[in-house]
Order: structure tokens, then sequence, then C-alpha cells
């Protein structure tokens, strides 16, 4: 399992409660007080988020930060 993946499954499941939700990623960042381009960069799997964000991001979607984490990993050859 590669960091690249681990992030990339991590954003598909954040922009899937996101968009449950019915929240834009602009409206998002507002909420958690980060840069829009931020959470963009979050679900393409393209930055890796720190604890603190995890949990503005988790408060912002009203879930339990543990729900952020349950993410199934693709795996991938060796």
């Amino acid at each position: 399992m590669s960091s690249n993946s681990i992030l990339k499954d991590f954003g598909v499941h954040l922009k899937n409660i996101r968009v449950q939700k019915n929240i834009t990623q602009e409206q998002l960042a507002l909420l958690c007080d980060l840069d829009r381009t931020y959470i963009s960069g979050i679900e393409r799997g393209k930055r890796n988020l720190s604890l603190i964000n995890l949990y503005k991001i988790a408060e912002s979607l009203d879930i339990h930060p543990s729900e952020l984490l349950a993410f199934k990993v693709t795996p991938t050859g060796c």
C-alpha cells in the first residue's frame, strides 16, 4: 500500500461524505476556516492533512473524526 493510494482513497471518502451532506468545497472550507484549494487538494489525494485539520473538517461535517478515517485503501501491486 502506497502513500499515494492512501491519500487518494481518503480524498474520495471525504468527497463522498461532503457530497452526501450537500456541501460544496467552498462551503466546507469556510466552515473549517481553511482554503478551498486545500480542501480540493485533499480530495484529489495531493495533500496530507494534519490531525488538527482532520478534526476541523469532521466538526464542520458534523461527524466524529473516526468516520473520516473509516475508509478502505485500494490494494496496489508490490
